[in-house]
């Protein structure tokens, strides 16, 4: 096995193994620090396979704006659901056989591929090619995708509109000392002809 097969499998596991982590965390801010560490990795794989454009995307963009931002939204906010208590086991069995499903169809498509069973080599592509190369093949595909990621900003928008709407209203603090209550007493227990004692000592 050569170096560059060798780096591009142990990339591979260190990007399984730090989603996984990611994913199973109970505490937010863990799960953040592991995937950072799976978007580094990931950019590592990607100058390997001779992307260094998108090896610079992915550290800049994702590892290193997005996440840290969200490193410090964790930090700072400190929100109440950063603990969270996890998945139940019954709640894991629809995730584990699509993520199962999902790597046997990418195995299949992988092995039945053209490249099946061929080395792997260095190659190096320039922005130029591959903006050419994505734009004007698969042009459809990156549209999709956008609209997808739009989908998904909808739907977090939504589900964070009804979390504000749902949540209790704290009572305020005439309504918990009892003073609130006591005033509509007080009025019912005046008079209705009745005049302030200011107004008496004029008319006197």
């Amino acid at each position: 096995m050569s170096l560059y097969a060798l780096l591009f499998y142990v990339l591979g596991a260190v990007i399984l193994a730090a989603t996984a982590m990611a994913l199973t965390r109970r505490t937010l801010m863990h799960g953040v620090i592991y995937l950072v560490n799976a978007f580094v990795a990931t950019g590592l794989l990607f100058y390997l396979l001779g992307a260094p454009l998108l090896a610079a995307f992915e550290v800049i963009i994702y590892a290193g704006a997005i996440m840290v931002l969200f490193l410090f939204i964790v930090m700072f906010m400190q929100p109440k659901d950063a603990a969270h208590e996890g998945l139940s086991p019954q709640q894991w069995i629809f995730p584990a056989v699509l993520a199962v499903s999902i790597v046997i169809s990418g195995a299949a498509l992988i092995l039945s591929g053209p490249g099946a069973g061929k080395p792997m080599a260095m190659a190096m592509a320039a922005p130029r090619e591959l903006g050419r190369f994505v734009y004007d093949r698969y042009w459809l595909a990156v549209e999709v995708v956008s609209f997808l990621l739009f989908i998904g900003l909808a739907g977090a928008y939504y589900l964070g509109r009804d979390a504000r709407h749902e949540a209790p209203e704290k009572p305020r603090p005439a309504e918990v000392d009892g003073t609130a209550s006591e005033a509509p007493d007080a009025e019912a227990d005046a008079q209705p002809g009745a005049e302030p004692d200011a107004k008496k000592e004029e008319t006197r």
